[in-house]
């Protein structure tokens, strides 16, 4: 066995100094290369399992979301690497075009300078100079909170390997004619100048007005002039091309075919009928503007309505306008219109409406519904002879893989919102208007003919092939974000090369990720993985909540209420944490009320909690599919958790080190080595149940429990006792015991908390004989526990459940009796249970008894007497009467009580018809047994009146 003591062991735990040291070991060591794994536990065949990262955006930082998101797939991962799997986490970055764009060119905005005034090919070395500057510090982050992926892996979505993958794909789907170029309504950001996702629009409730309008009748009909449009947007009315009603509108019915004149236009629009119209809503009556309203769009297409666009790219009037609107800003062009319609007597009422309002996420300003040329996916039509699923769409193929269980959602529930969004799918507009991503590889010639090719090259010739001799232009637009990001399930592998990885490691075990993004990325990685390699990207998608705080409330920056990890981890003042959430903002009246509300939340700043405890909480966070309302508290509680594990390690290996072991017999254990023994192998059935199930809460819970309540709390103490009292061969074997099962809950918990684990499994594993001190082995490659039921021990966990029961009824008798924690009195039993011997050292020391004595009959002291099962227990001390005659009135009103709820209980009919035969049957035994307490109570109780 090793020299080394427990004074190697710090008296305190600072996971700071921990932390950074054994990541920086774990990478010089290799712990996290895939490929790497340590020999399969029993009954498990080495399998390949791998995650790849929902790959943040390179201008990102940690949030409690990514915080949640690592724990579970790094507690995946570390579970799986330790079962002998072959196992890999592939880490990554988003090259996130929007946003990134947007990063570097507010820094020209600050040089005073535009992207234009660049121009594209050193705009572009711009962004990539800075992505190499600051671009990784999401990355960085992801370390510290002991995420162990294979970082030699490390993707990029604009690398060079990944992007010959999205020309592939691209230059695949055209061909197919699955990808083609159209006009079509999609969500416009005015400011950034480019189509944008749902994703990026949040629609929120705004105070807003309704303008009823009149739009006069071109022919009046038995004396009706005019028929009333409700809108919202009053300036889009100068792009309408039909009102319309619904066909049972019997108010309207006559007027289906006939036309109006539209209002300060002059054009003749007809009357269409449409069941989109509610009938009860306003008038009854609604304008249609197929260019600018996504619903309008539809009812344009079924009615083959013309597309009349009356906005520019800045979101100005153009010229399809009347002359004195063009040129002004949709908001100016408002306030124009609603005066002219007023002067001209067309405006019948204004009054105010709340509406929801798109806006986009990263310049605020109000998305326009606008009609532009763009690059789509057909994600409806069939695919052609030679694909991988000739005659069926992308869309099918998708479902078909969920509905066949080829992939599996956790909860279950969530297919069923996946399917219902798949079945309701319109084609994905992939075209960016922005100068970083995916440039489109498609080439412009004078004649509009269009060439998509991997390379200028290849376009060149294929140009030459169709008779085409006038230069070919680039298309200037990028691909969709979410585009790229579709393909990383197997172009981070090496698709479209078939590589050893790609034949290993796709599918991937499990893909973690929130709700938000099943229909943006969930399904179109789906989508995309079995068009192009038939091959599902994930067998299992493991979905989870959002993160918010402590009210419920989503964390925003503009509401003060987000906590950045890392300040979890290292800690923060209070004036640094106020300056880091106050930054940027603008609005003074907001910066003051973060202000407040950081000082009432985190009055002394927030504490150095440590990645482990911060993790752990996420764990116990992590139910199936629901929001997490997060509470400092659990951190708190948690980093207490840490403490405990620490100072019971000091605690074994102070007992442990420098004695003798040995091969301890059967009988050398001691009843409590057997029941925490035991209580071990169940401990690890639930753990592999609980990661099976992605019940990380479940999984937390029971280890949380079984070390600080059972092992530390129970065990520790009986330990003591055994390495006091007993014989050398007896004290080795707890040794044995201690040691070996503190080994074993470093390696169950580890997943969770790495790198306490790691630190103390260092000094434990050498106490216990696992390693040399010589050796460089990780815990992290060590095998996970594997239940042993041969170790299992009932008549051990029976003597356990009774000394437990006699040490709690003899602490509450101290407690009724208001006795001193040293004072040591004796004890008598009667109706003394099996094995009392055995049980009494360790009662002595649990309860702080003077002595245990079993007796025929307990003496007429009128002293309090506490009840377990058939025996009675009484601490021999002079008692004051009066008390104790008013302690038993109260346990009799409290059992008369139970017993009367247990009677009640079975004397419904329906509960005893209904419920399952076990459960009744317990609460007869319940009854019974309060039955027999009661007695015995008031038998007590009879003694003190003497």
């Amino acid at each position: 066995m090793s020299d080394s003591n427990s004074t190697s062991l710090p008296k305190s735990f600072e996971p700071q100094d921990i932390e950074s040291r054994w990541y920086d070991e774990w990478n010089r060591r290799g712990v996290f290369d895939g490929g790497r794994h340590v020999e399969p536990v029993a009954d498990h065949a080495s399998t390949p399992f791998a995650i790849q990262f929902p790959p943040p955006n390179v201008t990102g930082t940690l949030h409690m979301g990514h915080a949640f998101n690592q724990t579970i797939m790094d507690g995946l991962i570390r579970y799986h690497r330790m079962r002998g799997d072959d196992t890999v986490f592939i880490p990554g970055t988003d090259h996130a075009g929007i946003a990134t764009q947007i990063v570097v060119e507010r820094q020209l905005d600050a040089e005073g300078i535009s992207r234009h005034d660049l121009g594209r090919e050193k705009f572009l070395e711009r962004i990539w100079a800075w992505k190499e500057k600051s671009g990784s510090t999401i990355t960085g982050q992801f370390r510290r909170l002991g995420s162990s992926c294979d970082w030699s892996r490390e993707y990029f979505t604009m690398d060079e390997r990944l992007s010959r993958g999205v020309v592939e794909v691209f230059v695949r789907l055209y061909e197919q004619g699955l990808i083609y170029r159209g006009k079509r309504l999609v969500n416009w950001d005015p400011v950034l100048g480019t189509a944008v996702s749902d994703l990026e629009v949040v629609s929120t409730e705004e105070d807003g007005h309704m303008w009823e309008i009149r739009y006069p009748l071109t022919q009046p009909v038995d004396g009706l002039s005019h028929l009333v449009v409700a809108t919202t947007r009053p300036e889009t009315m100068l792009g309408d091309v039909a009102v319309m009603v619904h066909p049972e509108d019997e108010r309207y019915a006559h007027l289906i075919g006939r036309t109006v004149t539209l209002p300060l236009v002059g054009r003749e629009i007809p009357i269409i009928a449409d069941d989109y119209v509610d009938r009860e809503f306003g008038t009854g009556v609604v304008k249609v503007t197929p260019a600018h309203d996504f619903n309008d769009y539809a009812v344009g297409q079924r009615h083959q309505l013309p597309m009349i666009s009356i906005l520019t790219l800045d979101a100005k009037i153009n010229d399809e306008a009347p002359a004195q609107y063009r040129g002004l800003d949709r908001y100016e062009a408002r306030a124009r219109i609603v005066a002219d319609l007023d002067a001209q007597g067309l405006l019948q009422q204004v009054r105010a409406h709340k509406l929801m309002v798109p806006r986009g996420d990263r310049t605020n300003s109000i998305i326009e519904p606008m009609l532009t040329d763009q690059w789509f996916v057909a994600m409806s039509k069939p695919a052609p002879e030679g694909s991988l699923h000739p005659g069926k769409s992308i869309t099918q193929v998708a479902l078909d893989v969920v509905a066949d269980g080829r992939v599996k959602f956790v909860p279950e529930n969530w297919s069923t919102t996946y399917n219902q969004w798949l079945n309701n799918i319109q084609d994905w507009c992939i075209s960016r208007q922005l100068w970083w991503g995916h440039q489109i590889p498609a080439w412009h010639a004078p004649d509009g003919q269009i060439f998509v090719a991997h390379s200028a090259e290849e376009a060149e010739q294929k140009a030459r092939a169709a008779g085409v001799r006038g230069p070919l232009t680039r298309d200037a637009d990028v691909l969709d974000t979410w585009f790229s990001s579709a393909l990383v399930p197997f172009t981070d592998l090496g698709w479209p090369e078939q590589t050893p990885d790609l034949a290993r490691y796709l599918p991937s075990g499990v893909l973690v990720t929130g709700f938000d993004i099943i229909f943006f990325w969930v399904a179109r990685m789906i989508m995309m993985s079995m068009h192009h390699t038939g091959q599902v990207p994930f067998r299992t998608v493991y979905v989870h909540g959002l993160v918010c705080d402590m009210e419920g409330k989503k964390m925003s920056k503009s509401k003060g209420n987000t906590i950045d990890p890392v300040d979890l981890i290292d800690g923060i003042g209070l004036d640094p944490l106020i300056a880091k959430r106050t930054v940027g903002l603008m609005n003074p009246k907001q910066a003051d009320s973060i202000r407040k509300r950081t000082r009432k939340d985190y009055p002394e700043g927030i504490p150095a909690y440590g990645a482990d405890a911060l993790r752990f909480t996420m764990a116990a966070y992590a139910t199936l599919g629901r929001n997490i309302n997060f509470d400092l508290k659990r951190c708190e509680g948690y980093r207490n958790f840490c403490n405990k594990l620490w100072n019971a390690t000091r605690f074994v290996l102070m007992n442990v080190e420098g004695q003798a072991l040995g091969t301890p017999q059967p009988g050398d254990l001691s009843f409590a080595d057997r029941w925490i023994i035991d209580g071990l192998q169940g401990l690890i059935t639930e753990v592999h149940a609980g990661f099976a199930q992605y019940r990380f809460d479940q999984v937390a819970d029971r280890l949380y429990h079984f070390i600080w309540d059972e092992y530390c709390d129970w065990y520790l103490e009986l330990a003591k006792v055994r390495l006091q009292t007993g014989s050398a061969v007896e004290q080795a074997a707890t040794r044995r015991t201690l040691i070996h099962v503190l080994e074993t809950l470093l390696r169950l918990i580890h997943p969770i908390m790495p790198f306490i684990t790691e630190e103390l499994w260092q000094k434990v594993s050498v106490a216990a004989d696992v390693r040399a001190a010589d050796t460089e082995d990780s815990i992290s490659v060590q095998p996970y526990p594997v239940a042993r039921d041969t170790l299992r021990d009932a008549s051990a966990v029976a003597q356990m459940t009774t000394l437990k029961s006699l040490t709690e009824a003899i602490r509450a008798l101290r407690g009724d009796m208001n006795l001193a924690p040293s004072q040591r009195v004796p004890l008598l039993v009667q109706g003394a249970p099996q094995g009392l011997d055995e049980l009494a050292p360790y009662l002595s020391t649990l309860a702080r008894l003077a002595s245990v004595q079993a007796v025929a009959q307990l003496p007429d002291l009128g002293a309090p007497v506490q009840v377990v099962g058939t025996t009675q227990l009484m601490l021999h001390v002079e008692i004051d009467v009066a008390a104790e005659q008013a302690r038993l009135g109260k346990e009799i009103a409290r059992l008369e009580h139970e017993i009367a709820k247990a009677q009640a209980k079975l004397g419904n009919a329906s509960f005893v018809e209904r419920a399952p035969a076990a459960v009744v049957e317990q609460e007869k035994t319940r009854l019974a047994q309060f039955g027999e307490t009661l007695a015995r109570v008031r038998t007590q109780r009879a003694r003190l009146h003497g």
